[in-house]
């Protein structure tokens, strides 16, 4: 399997497919072009059908220069490697081809040239985690020690730069008022349930205040705001919430927080390679639904759970996140996707402490949920799958434009 570092990704929102990967790419393409006459982005499936409301377009005027650039827009043409297809043209002067590129955003913000990935860095023996377990049993070594062997002690460095920003996410988004850009009218809420849960006893404070933290996340994340993928960016706000709350009950520092991310890393890593992550692949059960196991992953492993609970917690909170669709109401990340995060982070909290109640034991592994997971994607029909053209995304529709205050007065 790949490093971690290619899960937690530091960037910009609000989406890891639509946003931070074609950014990349663009990045990448004008590097080896930058003197290209004129420039051609060709958006494919999903990337085209919500791009606009991702601010994909805004993604690569941001680096191949807005008066040498034309972006068409293809949501007819579905590529068979991956929905999330991008082709990159430079021309010279004369509007002779010079160099044509293809590459697919494969969710979490990375890229993919098709069967040969180039931005894989294997350094994981085992693919998935019943072989993970088997090694753990085998040597009684914990998740994240096996992440420490595997990725060398310079990932507690990384980490620690992903926690940081994950709080200061956290951190701005409990401050920030007002409505979310983009013509929704989305009020920012996070605020609103941080004031009040300090006001509520703490039999009553501790949902309102998990609630804030992933509502601040989502929030920032909407607005373009820094955030770590968790897996994406449409689901960033789940495992930073859901390990600040169980680390400020329980009072851990900052050794056993880095501890709970490696731990979720791993099974966010083995949902990647096994099953998917990409909302226009599977739906958003690959990005709520896993970001929701690994927060339940990382918040058994505070609770200082065993490997066969901190299993089984990943496993259920999946689980009963199957089949969940991705229909983003006008292509952006904010109905229902900033709610969801909010409600993720319940769920995974929850799966924590049920877990934390039983050995561990149960009957459906997590491989057998991410195979499963995989399939349903598979079966969904594409309109669910980030296209904005079914489920909610068809139902509710902007509404009209109020006039300006000024030209009622």
């Amino acid at each position: 399997m790949d490093t971690i570092r290619h899960l937690y990704r530091i960037g910009h929102g609000p989406s890891s497919s639509h946003t931070m990967a074609p950014r990349f790419a663009a990045e990448k393409f004008f590097t080896q072009f930058p003197d290209a006459a004129h420039y051609q982005v060709t958006l494919y499936g999903s990337l085209a059908a919500t791009g606009k409301g991702h601010f994909t377009d805004q993604a690569i005027y941001d680096v191949l220069p807005r008066q040498r650039t034309i972006i068409e827009w293809r949501p007819d043409i579905i590529p068979s490697f991956h929905p999330n297809g991008m082709e990159f043209s430079a021309y010279d002067a004369e509007k002779n081809p010079i160099h044509q590129w293809m590459v697919y955003s494969v969710g979490g913000g990375a890229l993919s040239e098709g069967i040969l990935d180039n931005e894989v860095n294997y350094c994981y023996p085992h693919r998935n985690l019943t072989a993970i377990l088997d090694y753990l049993k085998h040597t009684g070594k914990s998740f994240w020690e096996y992440v420490e062997e595997c990725e060398g002690e310079d990932i507690w460095d990384y980490l620690r730069d992903v926690l940081h920003v994950m709080y200061a996410a956290i951190d701005r988004g409990i401050e920030k008022e007002g409505v979310i850009p983009g013509g929704l009218g989305v009020i920012r809420k996070a605020s609103l349930y941080y004031r009040k849960s300090k006001m509520m006893n703490d039999s009553y404070a501790g949902n309102p205040l998990l609630t804030s933290y992933a509502l601040a996340v989502s929030e920032e994340n909407a607005t373009g705001g820094e955030i770590v993928t968790a897996p994406t960016c449409g689901s960033s706000g789940v495992v930073p919430a859901v390990i600040r709350f169980v680390a400020e009950m329980l009072n851990r520092n900052e050794e056993a927080i880095l501890r709970a991310l490696a731990t979720a890393g791993i099974f966010g890593n083995v949902v990647k390679h096994n099953g998917s992550i990409s909302g226009a692949e599977v739906g958003c059960q690959g990005e709520i639904g896993v970001a929701c196991s690994m927060a339940a992953a990382a918040a058994v492993q505070l609770y200082s759970g065993s490997i066969r609970q901190i299993e089984y917690a990943a496993e259920m909170a999946l689980e009963h996140n199957l089949g969940m669709t991705c229909d983003p109401v006008n292509g952006m990340v904010q109905v229902p996707c900033i709610e969801r995060n909010a409600f993720a982070a319940g769920i995974a909290h929850y799966v924590a402490q049920f877990v934390s109640f039983s050995d561990g034991s149960h009957r459906v592994s997590f491989d057998d949920v991410v195979d499963v997971m995989k399939h349903t994607g598979q079966d969904i029909p594409s309109l669910y799958r980030e296209t904005s053209q079914g489920g909610l995304a068809k139902v509710y529709r902007m509404p009209k434009k109020i006039r300006n205050l000024k030209q009622i007065k």
